[in-house]
């Protein structure tokens, strides 16, 4: 069985004596491997390729392996988690998740091994099983004051640039999400549309576009929400292809 792997960890030399240890470990376990220095990386790389096994860090920047990991159990065909990291101490979330395995670093090329047979025969039990029809819903996973919180997709409105950080919106509260709108726009091409060059909309929820007058750009146009009050301005740039999204979703 070939296996697609994945590797998350945030230190470059650590993907690189992981890639050194598979190298040694290919004519027993062929492979393909691909890389992400995060979790939105990583989410980025699992939607356009099929992934078996991700290699998992724990102590990442934003959302951690442990969050990470709460999120692919909820995709249709989640792959094979085995946590590598320095840290001993968060074992048993690992294997509340479901983790095939936890390798502490520096990983061993024996224990590596053995962890790769349990996901192949993972996999192989995976495979025998009927999958289901309906795929869960998507949903971020977000840090927020010590807690992973879920949010699904369905209920975002809009994501907005602030300085580091992305807010968040859904009718009922907001939260702040570590990354940036280049990378939600290419995740959520269909679901959400660029109206500035700091805010992607829900089209979904899209229900005018009207003049507004801005402090800091003078005379211009704003989309109204569903569910908010709140207005959001369309830049000069974005309202032509904005019209053309509202005028085709009616």
């Amino acid at each position: 069985m070939e296996l697609h792997l994945l590797i998350v960890d945030d230190e470059a030399l650590a993907r690189s004596r992981l890639r050194t240890l598979l190298s040694d470990l290919h004519a027993a376990h062929p492979f393909t491997v691909q890389e992400a220095t995060n979790a939105v990386t990583a989410m980025s790389v699992l939607d356009r390729e099929p992934i078996d096994v991700v290699l998992l860090d724990i102590h990442m920047p934003g959302t951690d392996g442990l969050g990470l990991a709460n999120h692919l159990r909820t995709l249709r065909r989640p792959p094979v988690v085995i946590f590598i990291t320095a840290y001993a101490e968060h074992a048993v979330q690992a294997f509340d998740l479901d983790a095939v395995d936890y390798l502490t670093k520096p990983v061993r090329a024996d224990r590596l091994s053995e962890a790769l047979q349990k996901a192949e025969r993972r996999l192989q039990t995976q495979r025998s099983q009927p999958q289901p029809d309906n795929s869960p819903s998507e949903h971020l996973i977000i840090q927020d004051r010590g807690r992973t919180e879920r949010v699904p997709l369905a209920e975002v409105l809009y994501f907005k640039a602030e300085l580091k950080y992305v807010t968040v919106r859904t009718a009922v509260r907001s939260y702040i999400l570590d990354g940036s709108l280049s990378d939600l726009e290419t995740r959520y091409p269909n679901r959400f549309m660029r109206i500035h060059r700091n805010a992607l909309v829900a089209r979904q929820a899209v229900r005018a576009l009207e003049k507004h007058y801005d402090s800091e750009e003078g005379d211009g146009w704003a989309v109204r929400l569903q569910g908010l009050d709140e207005r959001l301005s369309v830049s000069r740039r974005q309202l032509t292809s904005v019209r053309e999204a509202i005028a085709a979703s009616r």
